[in-house]
């Protein structure tokens, strides 16, 4: 990757998303959102959770 495309991307560091379908996602996996939720609040493992700040593209 080019220097100036780092800094381009404004992306959420450690956040790895393969939701290609998503208005947020970046190459390489990344996500471009502000911030993200992740719930519901019940979940009791991984497979429970979603990510609500998903939108389509």
């Amino acid at each position: 990757m080019h220097e100036t495309q780092k800094q381009d991307c404004h992306c959420i560091q450690g956040i790895h998303c393969e939701v290609k379908n998503c208005v947020y996602h970046q190459k390489d996996d990344k996500c471009e959102a502000g911030k993200i939720t992740v719930g519901p609040t019940f979940a009791v493992s991984s497979a429970d959770t979603i990510c609500s700040t998903f939108k389509a593209k």
